[in-house]
């Protein structure tokens, strides 16, 4: 006789693992197929609060895994920007037109360069999907922006959103 608490429990643990490799997987391609040094996905445990979960690396001396953001500069005004759809290309953080907060930050990240699409399930902003280039400013071009926003629904549309 089958314990049905414990066939449960196996069945989550074997989602968990699949969803799992469907972000690690997601975040690998989008980091070779841009030629990067980090992407990363930034989920929001709380009302515009997150942290890093998971991230793909061209050196682990590029970790940031678990890192929180600076949420004196995100706040409901971006958070509604995002929500919207917006995709955010920053080629170079020294002379784009961010806050400075922001700009200390990414420079604490050792952040050169910043492309960043939001991840929205169907109750609004889950959490964020960041390329970082960090050896050098980088011009994203449509198609890497395209792509980041293929990533950002590809995990929208998993179950790794629905079931948070």
């Amino acid at each position: 006789m089958s314990d049905p608490g414990l066939e449960k429990l196996l069945h989550r643990l074997s989602n968990n693992l699949a969803e799992d490799k469907l972000v690690q997987s997601v975040t690998n391609n989008i980091r070779k197929e841009l030629n990067v040094d980090r992407v990363v996905l930034y989920y929001f445990y709380r009302q515009w609060k997150g942290r890093v979960t998971f991230e793909s690396l061209s050196s682990i001396n590029y970790s940031i895994f678990g890192s929180t953001g600076p949420d004196e500069c995100f706040n409901e005004k971006y958070a509604a920007m995002y929500q919207q759809g917006r995709v955010n290309a920053i080629a170079n953080i020294e002379t784009a037109s961010i806050a400075e907060c922001h700009r200390d930050f990414l420079r604490t990240l050792q952040v050169k360069a910043n492309l960043v699409a939001p991840v929205l399930s169907p109750s609004g902003l889950w959490g964020l999907l960041v390329a970082h280039h960090c050896q050098s400013p980088f011009n994203w071009s449509e198609d890497n922006i395209k792509t980041m926003q293929t990533g950002a629904v590809t995990l929208a549309q998993s179950s790794v959103i629905r079931d948070n």
